[in-house]
């Protein structure tokens, strides 16, 4: 199916969702935690709900509202099936793969469309250190894993992503030993500040000497009444820059100390002249004259997309850093962007690790989203300060971190039209 977005003057508040990493992780906490849990703010996106089946196949009870998600695991998880469903979701299958490693029974993890495609191959080596038997798909899913976890040594590689450590982390601490963990080459480190904090605030403590040697002391216990979500600096990324390129924004339940790594979208902002004001857990960003950049996007890549539109309305040439990070993404993001936004009268050079955006008043027209939610988008993005509609293929992979993006986007004045 096909949306089109025109030309359009952006004007209005609007309430940023709730974040679907700290959703997932949450739904993993709650899951590990020996009483019931109340997760509040919930987000029910693609893989907030594919989360969700993964938890009730490994036995819990999940009671889920509008506003609301009640979780219980009573005396521990007990598979109810011998398939763990992660849909499209990379951290679903790198996060639970070490959690499903707790039990004893042979498990296996699998999903659907670019999933099957993304490397799982570097959970091997340090679950089968801890003791767990493991087996992919020549490095892709299925997955599968046969505990227990038993704790100890192990070594992880964290050059594709920082997703397996967050796995191990969150399931080691009900290991019945201790464990230490040594990490190379991590990327995206803020999204290990996403994880500690929230094991944190489920009563459950990590050690760790910059970010190289971690300590997680096994027969630990996770427990919380209630966990509020909060809101997702990713996807209202879209929507700042949306009020940087188009007019003016509010975007309201962020907060501003989140340790969430897209956060930085505030520095890019800052740096390209935007005006920006945040009280409380608010955020308004108003139009000016917008000038070139250099970000390095290697700890948020998931900001490429919303910065290549910014770039485009930037006067000068703007370079982003962290491309090595694109590749295993929904689709290859890096090339995609280059692709759909060159079609769109964009100019983009890749150059092994940089991305150059010149400015350019886009022409409209069609382009794929490759399945990609952020490409999508981003898409509606371009089409603000364009020459004419864009016409966005696939629009409906949205879903995956942020259903009613179009219904937001039109409600701060996007010219949104279904075809």
């Amino acid at each position: 199916m096909k949306k089109s977005v025109g030309p359009s003057m952006i004007k209005g508040t609007i309430k940023a969702p709730a974040s679907k990493s700290m959703m997932q992780r949450a739904i993993a906490a709650a899951l590990l935690a020996e009483t019931p849990t109340r997760l509040l703010n919930p987000t029910y996106s693609d893989d907030s709900r594919a989360a969700l089946s993964v938890i009730r196949r490994l036995g819990a009870t999940v009671e889920a509202k509008e506003h609301e998600i009640r979780v219980h695991c009573q005396g521990g998880m007990k598979p109810t099936g011998e398939i763990l469903h992660c849909g499209e979701s990379g951290l679903g299958i790198r996060m639970f793969s070490s959690i499903a490693a707790l039990c004893r029974e042979e498990l296996t993890l699998t999903g659907k469309g670019s999933l099957l495609k993304r490397p799982v191959s570097m959970i091997e080596q340090p679950l089968n250190e801890l003791g767990v038997e493991v087996t992919t798909s020549s490095g892709c899913p299925p997955l599968t894993v046969k505990g227990p976890l038993k704790g100890g040594t192990a070594h992880v590689d964290g050059s594709v992503s920082s997703q397996v450590l967050t796995g191990l982390l969150m399931a080691l601490p009900r290991a019945p030993g201790d464990s230490r963990l040594y990490v190379k080459n991590l990327k995206s480190t803020p999204y290990i500040d996403m994880t500690i904090a929230l094991m944190k605030a489920f009563g459950v403590e990590v050690q760790h000497t910059n970010y190289e040697t971690f300590f997680i002391r096994g027969r630990q216990t996770y427990s919380i009444e209630e966990y509020e979500v909060e809101g997702d600096w990713s996807g209202a990324s879209f929507l700042l820059v949306a009020g940087a390129v188009g007019g003016s924004v509010t975007v309201t339940n962020l907060d501003i100390n989140s340790r969430q790594a897209d956060r930085r979208i505030i520095d890019a902002l800052k740096v390209v002249g935007a005006g920006i004001k945040m009280t409380g857990n608010a955020v308004e960003v108003v139009k000016s004259e917008l000038r070139a950049f250099q970000f390095d996007a290697t700890h948020c890549p998931d900001l490429f997309p919303p910065l290549v539109v910014l770039a485009c309305n930037c006067k000068g040439t703007s370079l982003i850093r962290g491309v090595e990070r694109l590749i295993h993404k929904e689709s290859n993001r890096a090339t995609a962007l280059q692709k759909e936004f060159t079609a769109l009268g964009g100019v983009i050079r890749i150059s092994g690790n940089q991305m150059e955006i010149d400015e350019k008043k886009l022409k409209g027209g069609t382009i794929d989203s490759h399945n990609d939610h952020r490409i999508a988008m981003a898409g509606a993005l371009a089409a603000i300060n364009a020459e004419s509609e864009v016409i966005i293929r696939d629009y409906e992979c949205v879903a995956k971190s942020y259903p009613d993006f179009f219904e937001d986007f039109r409600a701060i004045g996007g010219e949104v039209n279904e075809l």
